[in-house]
């Protein structure tokens, strides 16, 4: 049986039925337009895929694209005035003479005579804040009821920028492999591109130093990997009595990592491990404090705690450490009695 189908060929009944379903399925609008139609992407493929190639015929069709040209050319012609600005004349400051006497009475005055002179004349910019409350405390002035407009501001000296660190940072492991005994402080603070490898190598170093006493990487970038090397330093490591990992980027696991290693190190005093970039928390700050009650040795902690309590455990560790010291050596003895150089 042939029948005519809609687009003008003729085929068989089968070939009708499906010829009308696919018409009913294109015209249904509640059909995705993917499945409106027989799948088109399963082919195979016809060559292999070459981005370069391709990013290279993009950018030789871009280029070989003519400009869109504007619709109104720019001609490059000036309008108008060109402005100029007004020169201005700086005023002339002309300095007033005195008499002698008045000049002398002026040079010779103190801050209590200046500011009663300037109260009578309202002339309050011939002093500063500063220089009234000295005034003030000297108990020798009239004016006591404060100044009541504009005054001169306080001159403070200029700071200049803090020279950037110097120390050679290779050099400087080198020298502590090599345990020169001229090397007694690491100093690589605010150095930022020592890599986190480099500064575990310094810990791995400081495990058979037996010269170095001060070593401090403050603003170096360190995290919890750096920490964790310098736990393990401590743990073996008799020699070190000052380690300041302040300013860097380890967490409160880190820092856990470092207070448990003093319970095996009793040659390390001092510890400051403040101002990193997360805020410990009140558990880290409670175990930190329990540690340290444990410890006898250390004698200077540098921590600002948030919390209340860690806070006057902590300061109460560090008064009990302290006064351990004091009694040993007002009896005659070593200092630390279980460090193995008998300091």
């Amino acid at each position: 049986m042939v029948k005519h189908c809609p687009d003008g060929s003729w085929f068989s009944s089968w070939s009708w039925f499906l010829c009308s379903c696919a018409a009913a399925i294109f015209d249904n609008a509640l059909l995705p337009a993917g499945l409106r139609q027989k799948d088109q992407t399963k082919k195979a493929p016809t060559g292999t895929f070459q981005r370069d190639n391709l990013l290279a015929h993009l950018e030789k069709q871009a280029k070989e694209h003519p400009d869109k040209e504007d619709l109104v050319p720019f001609t490059g012609e000036k309008r108008g005035k060109v402005y100029v600005p007004k020169k201005r004349v700086d005023p002339i400051i002309e300095s007033v003479t005195l008499e002698p006497e008045l000049e002398e009475a002026l040079a010779s005055a103190t801050d209590a005579e200046l500011c009663d002179i300037a109260a009578i004349l309202g002339m309050h910019t011939l002093m500063s804040n500063q220089q009234y409350y000295e005034a003030l405390a000297s108990s020798t002035i009239v004016n006591k009821q404060g100044l009541n407009s504009v005054i001169q501001c306080t001159q403070y000296k200029p700071v200049p920028d803090e020279e950037p660190n110097s120390t050679d940072v290779e050099e400087t492991l080198l020298r502590m492999k090599r345990n020169d005994p001229d090397l007694v402080e690491v100093n690589l603070n605010n150095i930022k591109n020592i890599p986190i490898k480099t500064l575990k190598s310094y810990a791995e170093a400081l495990m058979k130093n037996t010269v170095v006493e001060r070593f401090s990487i403050v603003g170096t970038r360190s995290n919890d990997p750096v920490a964790f090397a310098m736990a393990e330093m401590l743990r073996v490591n008799t020699t070190l009595k000052s380690l300041n990992v302040e300013s860097n980027f380890i967490t409160g696991t880190g820092i856990l990592a470092l207070i448990e290693a003093l319970q095996h190190n009793t040659t390390l005093q001092e510890l400051k491990i403040d101002n990193q970039s997360q805020p410990l928390g009140n558990k880290v700050e409670m175990e930190i404090a329990s540690m340290l009650e444990k410890n006898t040795t250390l004698l200077k902690f540098g921590y600002h705690f948030t919390q209340q309590g860690p806070r006057l455990r902590g300061s109460n560790a560090m008064m009990n450490n302290n006064d351990l010291v004091r009694k040993r050596r007002l009896e005659g003895g070593p200092i630390f009695p279980k460090c193995r150089t008998n300091v």
